[in-house]
């Protein structure tokens, strides 16, 4: 979290919402997973243990901490090497942050009561795997997320809820009532928005949203906050695309991609190389 002080002299926080406007317009709206797939490990040459996983992640991070807005290590990867993979991950975003990018913690959190706070508690500075912000699930309820909403408000940190993926299987849960109402994914994207009502159109709570949907079934006209859309490069989502599906957003747009920029280490440079050419494909998004 980023400090300045009012007239007064008294610190006051940057929220996530104005650090990620700031970063994106600095360095573009490229995000770049961390997402170490046995498959990617073998093609590096790398064995999928602990060590592989720690080179793996420090070379992404020696590439790119310094070109893009976001790093996104994917949790799941690194917590199936077990408690030496947290510490991978631990370092990773430390690494990241330290050299200038902004760390979201794609972890998909979702609980109730203590166990949510718990899981918030990644957007402690102080905690040994802070992030910046992170994704979670509001399929317990979206009142459930309340712990994580107070302590991203607390820290200045950022949330990313899952909304309208574009998994074929998604439609099922998040397209539920729109026949005869507002969509649940509406419904969480209307609860976003109120969280974001004070702070538009940088709100520092976001929603999670398929760049490889055919077509934006849900109106974000009044979310307030970023957007993340997953799929770029490999999955099939293209720049082209996304335009026609979120031109005129006012809110931060932040298209991620993962294989399609990691295919190209363990080079530094061809890593560098091919995030700076989906970065100047994607241009302004809106």
């Amino acid at each position: 979290m980023t400090a300045t002080s009012d007239e007064a002299g008294r610190p006051t926080q940057v929220t996530f919402g104005i650090r990620l406007r700031e970063r994106v317009s600095q360095r573009g709206p490229l995000c770049v997973g961390i997402d170490p797939h046995p498959s990617l490990l073998e093609a590096w040459g790398l064995a999928d243990d602990a060590r592989g996983l720690d080179a793996f992640a420090s070379t992404v991070i020696e590439a790119l901490a310094g070109q893009v807005a976001v790093l996104k290590p994917q949790s799941a990867f690194f917590e199936r090497h077990g408690s030496s993979g947290i510490t991978v991950l631990e370092r990773t975003a430390a690494a990241a942050r330290a050299g200038g990018a902004l760390v979201l913690l794609d972890a998909k959190r979702g609980d109730i009561g203590s166990t949510m706070a718990a899981y918030a508690d990644y957007l402690d500075p102080g905690h040994p795997l802070a992030v910046d912000a992170m994704t979670v699930s509001p399929y317990l309820g979206f009142g459930s997320l309340a712990p994580a909403v107070s302590a991203a408000k607390a820290y200045g940190g950022g949330l990313f809820v899952l909304a309208r993926t574009s998994n074929p299987e998604g439609g099922e849960v998040q397209l539920a009532g729109s026949s005869t109402g507002s969509s649940v994914a509406q419904q969480v994207i209307d609860a976003v928005g109120a969280l974001n009502a004070d702070s538009r159109p940088d709100g520092s709570v976001g929603v999670v949203i398929g760049a490889t949907l055919q077509r934006l079934d849900v109106d974000i006209s009044m979310l307030g906050g970023p957007v993340l859309c997953p799929g770029l490069g490999a999955q099939g989502g293209d720049p082209v695309h996304l335009r026609r599906l979120f031109g005129g957003y006012e809110g931060v747009l932040l298209p991620s991609s993962s294989r399609e920029i990691l295919r190209h280490g363990p080079d530094l440079d061809a890593l560098r190389s091919a995030a700076a050419a989906m970065a100047e494909a994607l241009g302004p998004i809106v």
